[in-house]
């Protein structure tokens, strides 16, 4: 017994969970203590200046990580030292051109004396510095998968995002500092793990002087074909608070009061993204052995066993939204908490359809069909900036946002369903019937 504890603790699907699940975890207390150290206005502000940082992280690193994932599996050190500098390189010269762009349109927001959202403005006078103080932890969490070491990259994680958390924590009962310090501090975190791998020469800044032109343009030819799927699919998750960011009438309280529900949800992802990870290479297993009908097998097992595993979630979401929301919020938002409350009890539809629209998604891709979910994926996003404007624009109202998040959700499952069926077949009403039969062999399945 002793023996299997041991080695379900070395494994590496698990040590990948519990490095999420812990940095979620620090992020959520990181969440809720923000909500109570600023307004809403201010904590609108720094929503809107964190997700457009992430987004533009996210396709920073998606250009060289993936394919430096891939390079760095297989080299030697001399190697491994070429594609570290390749890729740091790439991303200095990235930085680079984006402080360029963030200044040059901070410089012209002063001259014209436009307006804009505050956190627009926060966004473009801090994330060069922010850029900079990530630019090495990120770089080596390509070599940290490579050599799938999920602990050391736990490790470089929590470094940040812990630091963070303790800051906020000493900053709620002691310091009471501002939205500006925070920034810095978050800044200065991030340095702590850059600094941190640049001194373990994790990330490669001591190996530019071996970076190549070849490798640098490998890297890139072989990023730039996944850029559609990430903008599309960062977009889909993004463009809600881009576009409530761009209202006049519901601006930055906006932003904060609309974040609490999308948070709640947002922790539900955690593990069905976990489910996906599992389901991916035993869908591409079978479907290269050219068992189509088990592949299929497979996607109505999941989709129903997680999504019955979802109802129960989503019914106590419904019936206790009102708690829920309070506990994350705070009383900052006691007086919005009818309206928080219904924006959340219409994300409880969303939280249903998400097993679907996830696993179709998968199946595209097991199927060696992954041009057909860029499409679905373009789709999804297309119509949910359309429903957003119309949204924040029209209604003026975020319940609206919402339900057009709902929409397009179902939108991407119907058109998954359309692929499917024309591609292998795929019948909606097997799903309760091999989910069935999936809960009557369990013991099989687990064994």
């Amino acid at each position: 017994m002793l023996g299997k504890l041991k080695n379900i603790s070395k494994e590496k699907n698990l040590s990948s969970l519990m490095a999420n699940v812990s940095v979620a975890f620090m992020g959520l207390v990181s969440f809720m203590l923000l909500t109570r150290q600023l307004s809403r206005e201010l904590f609108g502000e720094w929503v809107l200046f964190i997700t457009l940082a992430t987004f533009i992280d996210l396709l920073r690193f998606g250009l060289t990580r993936t394919s430096a994932v891939r390079q760095l599996s297989g080299a030697d050190k001399m190697g491994q030292k070429t594609i570290l500098g390749a890729s740091f390189r790439i991303n200095l010269v990235l930085l680079g051109v984006l402080t360029l762009v963030c200044w040059s349109l901070l410089a012209l927001v002063n001259s014209f004396a436009i307006e804009i959202n505050n956190g627009y403005s926060l966004f473009l006078i801090y994330y060069p510095f922010l850029a900079l103080s990530n630019l090495s932890w990120n770089n080596a969490m390509a070599l940290f998968q490579a050599e799938q070491n999920f602990n050391r990259m736990m490790v470089v994680r929590i470094a940040n995002v812990g630091l963070f958390c303790l800051f906020l924590l000493l900053n709620q009962w002691w310091l009471h500092w501002g939205l500006i310090e925070i920034i810095w501090l978050n800044i200065a975190v991030n340095a702590v793990s850059g600094i941190w791998c640049v001194l373990k020469r994790w990330d490669g800044l001591v190996y530019l002087k071996y970076a190549q032109r070849k490798v640098e343009k490998e890297l890139i030819n072989f990023g730039k074909y996944s850029m559609g799927t990430l903008i599309s699919s960062s977009l889909l998750k993004s463009s809600d608070t881009f576009i409530i960011g761009m209202s006049p009438f519901l601006g930055s309280a906006g932003i904060a009061m609309y974040a609490i529900p999308l948070k709640l949800t947002d922790l539900l992802g955690i593990p069905l993204h976990s489910f996906s990870m599992t389901a991916y290479p035993r869908m591409s297993k079978k479907a290269l052995e050219g068992d189509i009908l088990g592949t299929k097998k497979i996607f109505y097992s999941y989709v129903g066993i997680i999504t019955l595993l979802f109802f129960p979630v989503a019914l106590g979401s419904f019936v206790f939204a009102e708690y829920l929301v309070l506990f994350l919020g705070g009383n900052e938002y006691r007086d919005a908490l009818p309206l928080l409350t219904l924006i959340f009890r219409v994300f409880t539809g969303y939280i249903m359809l998400l097993p679907l629209d996830r696993f179709t998604g998968v199946l595209l891709d097991s199927i060696n069909k992954p041009k057909l979910n860029l499409y679905k994926v373009l789709v999804m996003t297309l119509a949910n900036i359309v429903l957003n404007l119309l949204a924040v624009f029209v209604f003026q109202s975020l319940v609206a946002v919402a339900v057009g998040t709902v929409l397009f959700t179902l939108m991407g499952i119907f058109l998954g369903f359309y692929y499917l069926k024309k591609e292998v077949q795929i019948q909606g009403r097997q799903i309760f019937s091999e989910s069935v039969d999936f809960i009557k062999n369990l013991k099989t399945h687990l064994g």
